[in-house]
């Protein structure tokens, strides 16, 4: 999959879709607060180990910060990942919402030529026929 440069940071081994990342993603949305990893390992649903040491290795890393008494929170000065979690909040926005199983669209989808006689159906269908051949020519 190509990157595109400007934003690429080779530095940055987050991967879409892992306990990393959804942590990361957590605190970097909600940047004004600190979490201990009881509050993450409810939020995010994960095991209370795997919250602590991913919490640890993301501490470690340099990806999140840590108060003096045990809270973890986004870090102001880390601009590529901002970046990153804002791509997240793209491409979920954009395509999210299709992996989503239990997701329901506020309106239901109309199917093609729903509310519409078999007649009109027909003319739109000459109508469009007839605007390809004028193209055509």
């Amino acid at each position: 999959m190509p990157v595109l440069l400007e934003d690429h940071d080779p530095e940055l081994t987050l991967r879409p879709e892992t306990t990393k990342s959804d942590i990361v993603a957590y605190l970097y949305q909600n940047p004004e607060w600190g979490y201990s990893p009881q509050d993450l390992k409810e939020a995010l649903d994960i095991p209370r180990g795997t919250a602590t040491t991913t919490l640890k290795r993301l501490y470690d890393d340099g990806y999140i910060g840590k108060t003096d008494d045990g809270y973890y929170h986004a870090l102001s000065d880390r601009e590529d990942i901002r970046r990153y979690v804002s791509s997240l909040d793209q491409v979920h926005r954009l395509f999210g919402h299709h992996r989503d199983s239990d997701a329901t669209p506020e309106e239901p989808e109309k199917q093609i030529g729903e509310g519409r006689s078999d007649e009109e159906l027909d003319a739109e269908l000459a109508e469009l026929e007839d605007g390809l051949e004028e193209v055509d020519e």
